[in-house]
């Protein structure tokens, strides 16, 4: 066992004690030794603490891309039987994309996920990430970016609605096998584990030949939340949000520690920008020098408009490739990555940029929710407010503006992308902060009482 590593059983106990409780658990099983091991290991955990009222369920989700997955999902779901585990098969339907194929199983998967806790009355789900799979990511980046990564968090809100933790991030693979060797307990191994042609396969097989130095992953998540708080705290004191479309950083600002002025423009370009992913460490330092430079003017990344004024930076989306999005009734949808709509009436409804369509049309410069008419704004710069009305959502049917009966029944909320689908609880602080900015609810707390034996 290596120095950092903590035997499977310590770790579940450890998880256990650190729960809120009533709880109730899904846990992800697909077969294979590390989520086997994570659910006997809970249900073991479980059964000799009757005291924490914590229960668990399970679900298996079959993505059906090769013969037998079926097959294998129907074993998990006897074994579950025989340990008296509640388990939904989830299969996913439809055609599979030709390229992308792990992201669109990832993203599929968690989807799934979250419909079987809702199916099981669950507060919160478990995977079986494991201390080898850390070791593999935590390589893997290390070849992309020169930038520090905290590597897989041990807790991630998935879609603002169920925490996704991970027990077992702690304990290896080989210590989770010798627990099932133990109980007389197989496993599945799935054959694309051993195809080279994914990278993590790769990286595996290289981190066994050539073991990498271990870092302190701790330290780097501790170094990681510390972070975000003084990034939440520089929001509170210079950023200002104009109608839910124009970002304002305070002059002041832009002089503050350039590790928090990093992680907070970062998050914010990718937030007006509508896209998951901060900018590269190449392009926030050109962002960052540009701020810095004191020279007026304007600047376009990550599909963001910086305009330097003298009163600070100004940030809105670039009114260019907004792609319209059409929801039919009942529909839910995010437009641009920067806004999530529900069509709750009973016709089709277009969501188009602004600067694409009649300034007649509904707009969300006129909702009552952001109030972003433009008379409320008047000590703005008029070219920045501009260029972010013409970034905004408009809403119409058949090309003509809504009726007022048809736009009641449409709700449209802002959406940040790089955390509404999938937040770590190293960005929670904040990102909670901003939704508040935003006068958004806030995210939904973990479901821990403590994390590390500290309380939270």
């Amino acid at each position: 066992m290596s120095p950092e590593a903590v035997s499977p059983r310590q770790a579940i106990r450890q998880f256990l004690a650190s729960l809120r409780n009533p709880a109730r658990i899904l846990v992800a099983i697909s077969g294979g030794s590390d989520s086997t091991g994570l659910l006997l290991l809970l249900d073991e955990a479980v059964k000799a603490a009757p005291h924490l009222e914590i229960s668990l369920c399970a679900a298996t989700i079959d993505h059906a891309l090769r013969a037998g997955s079926a097959d294998e999902a129907r074993e998990v779901e006897t074994l579950c039987a025989s340990h008296g585990i509640p388990h939904i098969v989830s299969t996913w339907q439809g055609e599979k994309p030709k390229t992308g194929i792990m992201a669109a199983a990832r993203e599929v998967r968690y989807s799934l996920l979250a419909e079987a806790a809702e199916a099981l009355n669950a507060d919160l789900i478990v995977t079986g990430h494991t201390l080898d799979d850390q070791r593999e990511t935590l390589r893997m980046r290390e070849m992309r970016t020169e930038q520090l990564s905290s590597g897989i968090a041990d807790a991630v809100l998935f879609d603002r609605r169920f925490w996704i933790l991970r027990p077992l991030l702690f304990s290896t693979r080989a210590d989770i096998r010798t627990f099932l060797r133990e109980r007389g307990v197989r496993w599945i191994d799935d054959p694309s584990n051993e195809d080279v042609r994914y990278e993590r396969v790769r990286m595996r097989r290289q981190i066994s030949a050539e073991p990498a130095t271990e870092m302190d992953i701790r330290a780097a998540w501790e170094e990681r939340l510390a972070l975000s708080s003084r990034a939440a705290e520089w929001l509170n004191c210079h950023f200002r949000l104009h109608g839910c479309l124009l970002g304002q950083v305070t002059a002041d600002g832009l002089r503050q520690d350039r590790a928090v002025l990093d992680y907070s423009l970062g998050r914010l370009t990718a937030v007006f920008g509508g896209q998951q992913f901060v900018p590269g460490g190449t392009q926030l330092e050109r962002l960052l020098s540009f701020a810095a430079g004191g020279r007026l003017g304007r600047m376009t990344l990550g599909r963001v408009v910086f305009d330097l004024r003298r009163d600070g930076l100004y940030l809105s989306r670039e009114s260019r490739g907004i792609v319209p999005l059409v929801l039919q009734p009942g529909e839910t949808g995010v437009w641009d990555g920067r806004f999530q709509a529900r069509n709750g009436s009973t016709a089709p409804v277009a969501i188009e940029a602004a600067a694409t369509h009649s300034a007649s049309l509904k707009s969300l410069g006129s909702s009552p929710r952001t109030g972003t008419g433009e008379h409320h704004f008047g000590h703005l710069p008029k070219a920045a407010w501009k260029r972010a009305i013409a970034s905004a959502p408009v809403l119409s049917v058949a090309g003509a503006p809504l009726f007022q009966e048809l736009a009641s029944g449409i709700d449209l909320t802002p959406y940040f992308a790089p955390f509404d689908r999938f937040l770590t609880r190293f960005d929670f602080i904040f990102a909670d902060r901003l939704s508040a900015v935003f006068a958004m609810a806030p995210y939904a707390g973990l479901p821990l009482r403590s994390i590390d034996g500290k309380t939270i």
